[in-house]
């Protein structure tokens, strides 16, 4: 009498877990536990299993689909960059499945593992303000999932990265407060560990130091890219002995409820203080006074991102990871025009 061959029911059972447990650990999927994954193994080999080969076919073909998992959609930048990344895809013939973080490192992971489970055939990643561990991203790459890294990024080896020079910019927007008179540069930064954040810091200092401003510290505050604690770090700013008469702030989404707080302690934008800021909202010719900020090229920096993971997908074992840098442009406005 022919033996019935082992199926991932019967190793489930002996295991008391579930049927789809013993699938994702058969496959190595990265949200099993290590110790759940190697007692499913240890008895598929005791139990001589063979996968159904119809079955790993299916798993293995194409679904041609893409994973995006972007920090925050109610922000404009990361809309108008979810916008071109969708359609640089669906012109590729790629559909996208699309995750926010809310700036929360679990739910990056947690996005991570969902878009895993939905087989994307590669994953856009921009970083929430709360990541500062990289495992997760560090294990996708070494089970050979088609990574790139777009404007929040981290130093991760073999992960093409899409990124503006940070560093120039911001020397940039400083140079310019501080040809307009400018002293005593302030610098509204976001949370310690964004790079992102980090880059635009030392070009500020850069910056500063070639024009003999004084900057740094105490003018550097960390914001959580909340209203409130953006108020409160203003505030705190602003009530130094000597306070800073222009600010670099490190995203309009910052410097609007900056502004607020300014007009609330009764300063006036730009004679007492002007302000500079990055990302260039479309708010922010429509602000009072109308908002100077860093405009960065989305369209163009989402069709790169789009064409290195689809290089990636198609080529996996041929093509090295890449940094593409973009140049950015100051828009100046209202609110660091001291020099009319």
């Amino acid at each position: 009498m022919k033996n019935t061959p082992v199926t991932i029911k019967d190793i489930a059972r002996k295991l008391n877990i579930s049927i789809s447990t013993v699938s994702r650990a058969l496959r190595d999927m990265p949200e099993i536990h290590p110790e759940t994954r190697k007692a499913v193994i240890r008895l598929a080999e005791e139990l001589d299993y063979q996968p159904n080969q119809l079955a790993k076919n299916l798993v293995k073909s194409r679904t041609k689909t893409i994973g995006i998992i972007l920090p925050n959609l109610s922000y404009h930048f990361f809309s108008a960059m979810l916008n071109s990344l969708e359609e640089a895809a669906m012109q590729a013939g790629y559909s996208v499945l699309v995750a926010q973080t809310n700036e929360s490192y679990m739910r990056e992971t947690v996005s991570i593992q969902n878009l895993m489970r939905s087989q994307v055939e590669g994953l856009i990643l921009s970083l929430s303000r709360d990541t500062a561990n990289f495992n997760h991203v560090e294990r996708l790459v070494k089970k050979g999932l088609p990574i790139v890294l777009i404007d929040r990024t981290a130093d991760i080896a073999s992960v093409s990265k899409v990124i503006v020079d940070n560093r120039m910019a911001a020397f940039k927007a400083t140079a310019h407060l501080i040809e307009q008179g400018c002293q005593r540069i302030g610098f509204l930064a976001g949370p310690a560990p964004l790079a992102l954040s980090n880059e635009r810091i030392e070009g500020y200092l850069s910056a500063a130091m070639q024009y003999n401003a004084t900057a740094g510290n105490p003018y550097i505050r960390h914001c959580d890219y909340t209203n409130e604690n953006t108020i409160l770090q203003t505030l705190s700013l602003m009530s130094l002995p000597q306070p800073p008469d222009g600010i670099v702030a490190i995203s309009d989404r910052i410097a609007y409820p900056a502004l607020y707080a300014m007009q609330q302690k009764g300063l006036v934008v730009p004679r007492d203080v002007a302000v500079v800021s990055f990302n260039n909202e479309p708010v922010s010719a429509y602000f009072s006074p109308t908002l100077s900020s860093v405009n960065q090229p989305i369209t163009e920096m989402a069709t790169e991102t789009v064409r290195l993971l689809l290089n990636q997908i198609e080529s996996p074992e041929t093509l090295p990871s890449e940094t593409k840098v973009f140049d950015t442009q100051l828009i100046i406005r209202e609110s660091s025009l001291r020099n009319k």
